[in-house]
């Protein structure tokens, strides 16, 4: 049985502890709604570096989103090769905006500000290839909202500290996350975690000798400890 009440404290113990190593991170704008939500799709599965390059080279060859959506596919295809995918990603974006025109009748995702979130959610994953994931991203990032978002560093890391179920999936990981934790804590929650599994909490070889959130951990305890000892 789940003591909800216990992950509770130890979520707001290590929301703490990520803050003060790392600093509490504010959130910025990045521009209109819809540009968020492009950019994470071509964030799938690629780094950063490469999600920039792409997301810049997209803009560069095209004035604004309607030219993207009623172009030649192999022209979006084209340009944003570097994201890797590009084959499923460029198709993806176009339907995603042609959705968006039809049933809006613009090229807007801002009204997504003033639905429930759940709502939100909902409307969000209904587009091709926009998960949880995806659609937390855009309602954290874009509106401040109170989405979770869980990537492969915070599923890694949450899980190894036991903040999550052991055979919990990541889709589930999102609702479950949010429920322990204030939605102000979301954003330097989500990013810090992230910054901890790139920097400490790697998939492989862990830095665990090394980790600040030793003492909570259970992956530290039940696994780390016991090969020492072993």
């Amino acid at each position: 049985m789940v003591d909800i009440e216990a992950l509770r404290e130890k979520y707001d113990t290590v929301y703490h502890i990520l803050n003060e190593v790392y600093g509490r991170p504010e959130r910025s704008s990045s521009g209109p709604p819809l540009n968020e939500l492009v950019g994470t799709i071509l964030s799938q599965a690629t780094t950063d570096a490469n999600t920039d390059r792409a997301y810049a080279e997209l803009v560069a060859r095209f004035p604004d989103w309607e030219s993207v959506m009623n172009a030649p596919p192999e022209a979006v295809i084209a340009a944003i090769r570097s994201a890797g995918l590009a084959n499923t990603k460029g198709p993806r974006i176009q339907a995603a905006l042609r959705t968006i025109y039809e049933e809006r009748g613009e090229l807007s995702i801002d009204f997504l500000g003033d639905m429930p979130v759940p709502e939100a959610m909902a409307w969000l994953t209904r587009l091709e290839g926009v998960g949880p994931k995806t659609a937390s991203i855009v309602l954290l990032f874009s509106f401040g909202r109170a989405a979770f978002p869980v990537d492969t560093h915070v599923y890694r890391v949450t899980g190894r500290l036991g903040l999550i179920p052991p055979r919990m999936s990541a889709n589930q990981a999102h609702d479950f996350l949010a429920a322990l934790g204030a939605p102000e804590t979301y954003y330097p929650m989500h990013i810090n975690l992230i910054r901890h599994g790139r920097e400490i909490c790697h998939a492989r070889s862990p830095q665990c000798h090394i980790c600040p959130l030793q003492d909570y951990c259970d992956f530290y305890r039940t696994v780390v400890l016991r090969a020492a000892d072993a």
